[in-house]
């Protein structure tokens, strides 16, 4: 047992993703007789504090990113927000700095959240997009994002090394200089020998307004479904609430969110399940070797080149947003489904990270500043 250290876990406020993985890591810290310190923003923020209530918690400044209503628009809306975003990193820096001073932090792990660094302590950073795919301006987008990850003392990639591997492109450089650590896939979830309870989950979140836009989309076409659905929005909200609604030939139960176990539960008595195609839900699926209908976020290259991948490989079919229809559900059962990998996480090796000291963090140096 490694001697206790004061870790600050801190997850972008994107979707629930980045939430949802950073538990498992969370859940470690503990178990290896860490005290994690959890930041974030949002329904992030929110997430965690319902699944750790008795840890402490602290509000970073929020990106404020929201994405375009159509696709096309994505990449524009991204520059048009990039000064929001660089405005908020500072901010989140000086707050970062500030935490690390006031609770003595030991480390920091952040999960895309290029602001939360520290020059005088550890910092690990989560990715799965070490190329960050832009359509013609990715060699630039990558470059720019493998320059801020190199500051970092390691970066942690939830995917395997080798072939076959669930990130492709996006987890795996051709040569590096960053020190990277593969983690295997990261879930939260495990599987269960339990009843199928429910023919499809619908399982959705994300920045407005794609969100609600794929919420209202999803509950027109499944008026028409045989069967029960459980539908899950991905809002998360002060209490859960969940209604009812009586279709042709079944129900759907529709649920704001769930928490970890609860979903776990629900996830395993699902026979199938649709959702967008993000790299957390990835990982999950791949973990309850789960067969699924991918609906990538419209715009957002990572979802849509990951469905494309899952799709040529046989794995998962997806389509379009705009192109869903009720009919492609039935094209699942040509699809093998995801199997999980088989790989043990080694927390012990990986929180070394922290038990060294940072190079040029002596106190005395007055060339520090972060």
């Amino acid at each position: 047992m490694q001697n206790s250290k004061r870790i600050l876990v801190a997850p972008l406020n994107w979707g629930l993703g980045h939430a949802t993985r950073c538990i498992p890591i969370i859940n470690a810290l503990l178990a290896h007789g860490h005290q994690p310190f959890i930041a974030s923003d949002g329904v992030a923020l929110a997430l965690l504090q319902k699944e750790f209530p008795n840890l402490p918690s602290f509000e970073l400044p929020s990106y404020k990113i929201t994405y375009a209503e159509k696709g096309k628009n994505f990449k524009i809306k991204m520059i048009w927000d990039s000064p929001k975003v660089l405005k908020a990193m500072a901010k989140e820096k000086k707050a970062v700095k500030q935490l690390v001073k006031e609770h003595e932090l030991d480390g920091i792990i952040s999960d895309n959240r290029l602001g939360v660094f520290y020059k005088k302590v550890p910092c690990v950073f989560i990715t799965h997009q070490l190329n960050v795919l832009s359509g013609n301006t990715t060699w630039m987008s990558s470059k720019a994002h493998q320059k801020i990850i190199k500051k970092f003392t390691a970066c942690w990639v939830p995917d395997v090394d080798g072939k076959p591997n669930l990130t492709g492109k996006l987890g795996h450089l051709k040569k590096s200089s960053i020190n990277i650590k593969y983690l295997g896939p990261l879930s939260r979830f495990e599987k269960m020998d339990v009843p199928e309870v429910y023919d499809l989950m619908v399982l959705i979140s994300g920045p407005e307004p794609q969100r609600t836009l794929l919420e209202e989309k999803l509950l027109e076409e499944l008026q028409l479904f045989k069967g029960n659905v459980l539908f899950i929005k991905g809002k998360i909200e002060e209490e859960q609430t969940k209604t009812e609604i009586e279709i042709q030939e079944g129900s759907i139960t529709l649920v704001n969110f769930m928490q970890s176990q609860e979903l776990q539960k629900a996830l395993n008595q699902s026979a199938k399940v649709l959702c967008r195609s993000g790299y957390t839900t990835v990982m999950d699926l791949a973990k309850l070797e789960k067969k699924a209908f991918f609906i990538p976020t419209p715009g957002q290259y990572e979802q849509e080149y990951l469905a494309k991948r899952l799709q040529k490989q046989g794995l998962i079919p997806y389509a379009k947003q705009d192109d869903f229809t009720l009919e492609n559900l039935n094209r699942i059962e040509s699809f093998e489904g995801l199997t999980q990998f088989d790989s043990k996480i080694d927390y012990e090796a990986l929180f070394e990270a922290f038990s060294k000291v940072k190079e040029n963090s002596e106190p005395t140096s007055s060339s520090l500043s972060t």
